[in-house]
């Protein structure tokens, strides 16, 4: 009977139980002689009996699975992984499975759409402990609008007491990613490989039409403010450009930028900057600057395009990475016709956190997997290089923005790492609430229809905002 060898920290835990009753490219990373993961995680001895589950701290673990289960919204870190991950091979016939040493990688991918992901996700975390040994869910991914969710539920594992990761791994990454997953009695339930500062992400060839320069400093000159901001947009109408491909590529930025949470005392709260959008978005869509298409959408996506007329989109590193089509023809980031300037206002958006499964049965290889993906700097590092992602390791970002042999082909030769830099340290993570992936759909989605004329005015669209809000969460009030 198979039986991987238990980490050390899970063998001393399963005594003190016992005592008490209680992201595309193939290309991988060279362990470290000495240091083979796949080995170490999945090394095997037929002694003829399994590892009991353990409960540690307050998770339930155990060493004896024979398929890591995945759960995930997109393919972002299944690539990572792919890549980057020590020792992982992609299975030849299925692009959803993988092998890690003698453990098969399985990818459960469900879409966000219509909240299906975090629906699969509350249909089966909390069963996992009692599931069937080849369904437990060993890791999934959340992101930053509804991580609190997770977080502060027992279907997540603490990292360092019920996993082991060594906490001084940790030190170096970026204060905020580690207060998102943080519970409230301070346990940490989950770590991400990467930092999600947003900048502008604006075209060269039209700034020097409009402007003569494409110069990220005098650029900026002319985005300092909101006020800048709508200005630029009436020279760059004038010169037969739009400032946005949608209303919704500015939204982050100002909802990133409140100064109260979405909810507050059980009542819904719409901050002053979030109706500032809204009234700024109308005028914005009256005027032609812009359009109302979704976020994704195929009319979102054209704005890309190299032959477009759109000036600028706001994103973290991983939106010029994952959604902007490099290396397809005709694509403006392919043909490094893109820089970055600050902007208006410094934000943050979204992020994907790992976290560990109640019930995992391979938690030494869940261990690994965090270790390797978010803490090695080497691995880390060789991501910035090859991917232009933001990794969450301060030393290796720092080092990476002063090295004058970088620089982004997609951002036209500019190494853009120091204003992502400044943006990791400034993020503030003070109004997060457990409600706003919901709030900040139903808000957008009524505004839309009052963009498009279906409502009369703010006030109609907001009472709709109001009435999806609270058949969503029954519990809140207007």
């Amino acid at each position: 009977m198979r039986k991987k060898l238990v980490s050390g920290l899970l063998a001393a835990t399963m005594v003190a139980s016992l005592m008490v009753g209680c992201g595309s490219d193939t290309t991988t990373t060279e362990a470290p002689a000495g240091d083979d993961a796949a080995s170490e995680a999945t090394d095997a001895a037929d002694d003829g009996e399994e590892t009991p589950a353990a409960t540690t701290g307050n998770g339930t673990v155990s060493d004896d699975g024979t398929v890591l289960n995945i759960s995930v919204w997109n393919t972002e870190f299944k690539e990572r992984v792919e890549a980057y991950y020590p020792g992982y091979e992609k299975d030849a016939k299925d692009e959803n499975k993988g092998k890690i040493g003698d453990v098969e990688v399985h990818w459960n991918i469900t879409p966000s759409d219509d909240n299906a992901y975090q629906n699969k996700l509350d249909e089966t975390l909390p069963n996992n402990i009692d599931a069937a040994a080849d369904d437990k869910v060993d890791l999934f991914c959340i992101e930053a609008d509804y991580a609190l969710k997770y977080v502060g539920a027992d279907v997540t594992l603490d990292v360092i007491n019920d996993i082991g990761v060594d906490e001084s791994l940790l030190a170096n990454q970026y204060q905020y990613t580690k207060d998102v997953a943080t519970d409230a009695n301070g346990a940490l339930k989950g770590v991400s490989w990467q930092g999600c500062p947003g900048v502008m992400i604006y075209r060269r060839d039209i700034a020097k039409d409009v402007w003569g320069t494409d110069d990220p400093a005098e650029i900026q000159s002319h985005f300092n403010s909101w006020d800048d901001f709508y200005a630029a947009a009436d020279e760059l109408n004038a010169k037969g450009y739009q400032i946005t491909s949608t209303v919704n590529d500015t939204y982050r930025v100002y909802s990133n930028n409140v100064s109260s949470k979405w909810v507050e005392d059980g009542k819904i709260n719409i901050d002053p900057q979030i109706k500032a959008w809204a009234e700024a978005s109308k005028d914005m869509a009256d005027k032609g600057y812009t359009s109302t298409e979704e976020l994704w959408s195929d009319g979102w996506n054209k704005g890309m395009q190299t032959d477009a007329k759109v000036f600028c989109y706001f994103g973290p590193a991983w939106l010029i990475d994952f959604c902007m089509h490099v290396g397809d023809a005709g694509m403006a980031a392919t043909d490094g016709l893109y820089a970055a300037t600050k902007g208006p206002q410094g934000f943050f958006w979204g992020g994907t956190w790992i976290c560990g499964a109640n019930g995992t049965d391979n938690v030494s290889l869940v261990k690994d997997i965090i270790e390797k993906m978010t803490t090695d700097e080497e691995i880390l590092t060789k991501i910035v290089k090859e991917k232009n992602d933001f990794v969450n390791n301060k030393p290796a970002m720092e080092a990476m923005a002063a090295d004058t042999s970088y620089s982004s082909d997609i951002l036209g030769g500019q190494n853009a790492l120091g204003m992502f830099c400044e943006g990791a340290d400034a993020v503030s993570l003070e109004y997060l609430s457990n409600y706003d992936q919901g709030c900040n759909e139903e808000f957008q989605a009524a505004m839309k229809n009052w963009f498009d004329g279906n409502y009369a005015s703010y006030d109609e669209a907001v009472e709709a905002f109001y009435t999806k809000v609270i058949e969503k969460y029954p519990e809140l009030t207007k």
